[in-house]
Formats: C-alpha cells, sequence, structure tokens
C-alpha cells in the first residue's frame, strides 16, 4: 500500500473498522435485556455471559496475534469481523441458552480479534502518517457506540423486535470486512512464522508492560462506570429515573471529546502531559463521586473520569506500536489483554464489595487504578523510537 493509500482511503478505512466495533458492541450491550427475556435468563447468568465474553475477547486478542505472524494485521481485522457478524446474527436469533451461549463466545472471540487488530492497523496509520491518528480512530468508535446506543432507543420506541441493532451491526461489520479486503494495510509487523527465533529481536516485556498497566487502569474506569453509574445514579442516590442515565451519558460526551482533542493535545504538548492530566482528572473525578453523593456530584464526577478513559487509551495504544515496530502487531497485541483484566476488575469487583450508597465510595477503585499507573508514564516519554521499515508482504 502507498503512503498516499495509507493516509487516504486507508485512514478511512481504518477508521471506518473502529466505528464498526463500536456500533457492534453498543448493539450486543443494548440488546442485553430483550436477549434476557427472550432466552429466560436472570442478572446472574448475564453477569457470566459477560466474564465469558472478557476471557473469549482474550483468545481472540492472542488469535489475532497468531493470524498477523502467519499473515497480516490485515487478514486478522477481516476474519474478527467476519465472526462477529455470524456471532450477532445467531444472538439476535437465538432463543434457547446454549445457542446464546454459544453466539456470545464466538462475539467474544471475533471482539478480540478485531480489538487487537484494528490497533494494529491503526499503529500501521500512524508509521506512515507521521502523525497522531489513534485519538481520532477511538473518536469514531465513541461516536458510532453513541450513535447505536440511539438507534436502539429508536427501535425500542418503534415497536420493532428489540434485537434488530444486531442485525445492522452486522451488516455493518460485513461491508467494513468486504472494503478492508482492499484498503486495510497489508504491511507485516511481525515476526514470520517459522524464522529463527534466535535472530528476531526480543519483544519489549517490561515496555508491553508499562504501557498494558496504563491499558488496565482506564478500562478499570470504563467498565465501572458503565456498568454501575446508572445503577449508582437510581439506588444510591435515589435520583428520579429520567436522570439516573445522565451520569453514563455525561461520562460517554467527556470521553468523545478527549478523543477529539487528544491528537492535537499530543502534537502540542507531548503524550506524557496529556495522560498525566488524565490521570488526575479522571482521579480527581471519581473521587468527588466517592465523597460528594449528590447527583450534580456524581454527574461532574463522571464526566471527569471520563477525560481519563478517554485520552490514556490512545495515546497508549499509539505508544504500544512504538516500542518494537518490527514486532508492533504482537506487542499490540500483548497490550491488548490488559484491556480486559481492567474490564472484569472494574465490572465485577465494584459489584462484590458493596451496593446502593456504598457504591459512590466503591469507585475510588478505579481511583487508585488510576493513580497506581503513574509510574509506568515514563514508558511514554522514553526516547524516540526509530521507525524500522516494515517487512513488505510477499505475494
Amino acid at each position: 500500500m502507498s503512503v498516499a493509500g495509507a493516509t487516504g482511503t486507508g485512514r478511512l478505512a481504518v477508521a471506518a473498522a473502529f466505528a464498526a466495533q463500536g456500533l457492534g458492541y453498543a448493539a450486543v450491550v443494548t440488546a442485553l435485556p430483550a436477549m434476557k427475556d427472550r432466552v429466560g435468563i436472570d442478572d446472574t447468568v448475564i453477569a457470566i455471559i459477560l466474564l465469558g465474553t472478557c476471557v473469549a475477547a482474550a483468545v481472540g486478542s492472542i488469535l489475532a496475534d497468531l493470524i498477523a505472524i502467519r499473515a497480516d494485521s490485515r487478514q486478522a481485522l477481516v476474519a474478527g469481523f467476519a465472526a462477529q457478524a455470524a456471532a450477532l446474527v445467531v444472538a439476535a436469533l437465538a432463543t434457547s441458552l446454549p445457542i446464546l451461549a454459544v453466539a456470545v463466545a464466538v462475539y467474544g472471540i471475533g471482539l478480540g480479534t478485531v480489538d487487537a487488530a484494528s490497533n494494529m492497523q491503526g499503529s500501521l496509520l500512524q508509521r506512515r502518517s507521521s502523525a497522531p491518528v489513534f485519538g481520532r480512530l477511538y473518536a469514531a468508535y465513541t461516536t458510532a457506540a453513541i450513535v447505536g446506543i440511539l438507534v436502539t432507543v429508536g427501535v425500542l420506541g418503534a415497536g420493532v423486535l428489540p434485537t434488530a441493532t444486531l442485525f445492522v451491526a452486522a451488516a455493518v461489520q460485513i461491508a467494513v470486512a468486504i472494503v478492508g479486503i482492499r484498503r486495510f494495510d497489508p504491511t507485516r509487523a511481525a515476526h514470520r512464522a517459522h524464522d529463527d527465533a534466535t535472530a528476531r529481536p526480543p519483544l519489549p516485556r517490561a515496555g508491553i508492560w508499562a504501557v498494558g498497566v496504563i491499558v488496565f487502569a482506564a478500562f478499570v474506569v470504563d467498565s465501572a462506570v458503565a456498568s454501575w453509574s446508572t445503577i449508582f445514579m437510581g439506588e444510591g442516590l435515589e435520583a428520579a429515573p429520567a436522570l439516573t442515565p445522565l451520569g453514563y451519558g455525561a461520562y460517554l460526551a467527556a470521553v468523545l471529546l478527549a478523543r477529539l482533542a487528544a491528537d492535537p493535545a499530543v502534537r502540542r504538548f507531548g503524550r506524557v502531559r496529556v495522560a498525566a492530566v488524565a490521570l488526575g482528572v479522571g482521579a480527581a473525578g471519581l473521587v468527588v463521586v466517592a465523597l460528594v453523593p449528590t447527583v450534580a456530584g456524581a454527574i461532574a464526577g463522571f464526566a471527569a473520569a471520563g477525560v481519563s478513559a478517554g485520552a490514556l487509551v490512545p495515546v497508549a495504544f499509539s505508544r504500544a506500536g512504538e516500542l518494537l515496530p518490527e514486532r508492533g502487531d504482537e506487542v499490540i497485541a500483548r497490550v491488548n489483554l490488559f484491556n480486559y483484566a481492567g474490564a472484569v476488575i472494574g465490572a465485577v469487583v465494584l459489584g462484590l464489595i458493596a451496593t446502593g450508597p456504598a457504591l459512590g465510595p466503591a469507585f475510588l477503585v478505579g481511583a487508585v487504578a488510576l493513580l497506581a499507573a503513574i509510574p509506568a508514564l515514563a514508558v511514554l516519554r522514553r526516547g524516540r523510537v526509530a521507525v524500522a521499515p516494515p517487512v513488505p508482504v510477499v505475494d
């Protein structure tokens, strides 16, 4: 792929991949109540299914690594979308728990594959563009997720099949995969499957862990707010029903604004300063949620938390691809695993340690995760890594 392709139609293709992923995830989350009623399962089973999805997604991230080694991240991304689309259709039609469980497992594998492979493609795009791009890519993801939520609201209001958004998401993902076969970057950024292991440069394990800690902290916050903010607003603060979604709404709005601002902010101030501000603002916001038990305090606190999750994820993956460019796909696949560890902690731990009004202080778990990531910020400033020429695909 030419540089022009990577920065023109290639940029649009990668952004479309992020958007399709955000749309699909929003469709699944918002369709869960309808699937729950159709299959006849309770909240405990839903929690188990969500945990299983995280485990399956970790498997998918490993699968993306294997495909990148044997082929390239383009093929991993196309395969991930194909798996997700098939799973979404089956889940939309499922009328029994076994079928739904299989669909969710396949969806989880596709989810992890696409998460990792789309970041691999984003890293290649950034190397071609010589400028930060991950903020805009993740903004596309967040925008599509918000659109997915609004579409679900419209579908439910119109009395259409509640899982109709799953069909829409599947169609979008298949369309992106078809276009991506030609437009995604076929560059290899991984060792070859049967090369000499002693001759390849070793993976930067310390750097992977440092960047991973930042990703972990961001997703602890993200999953905690996504899973528990509405419940806290309703049960903990006894807000009026119309006000309960506002905490998560403020969070999503802040995430989107932070991601739109991330690329220009990195160009002007550098990654370390942007990440440090994001950590501080997010931790302060969660402290406000914990210590100011009012609706206004919660909305303001969740919005501040959105700044941290919104900025940290693109900054971290931007750096991950630079740690060892010739094996960037492998680095990103490993960093991506921290995503799901953080998601499990944020979604599960809060529910285990508190309920009702006590959920407020429980959000300090996210603040602790953010503050614990401060030493890891050093990985963002360690000397500029030379961008090694990628190894082209040999057809």
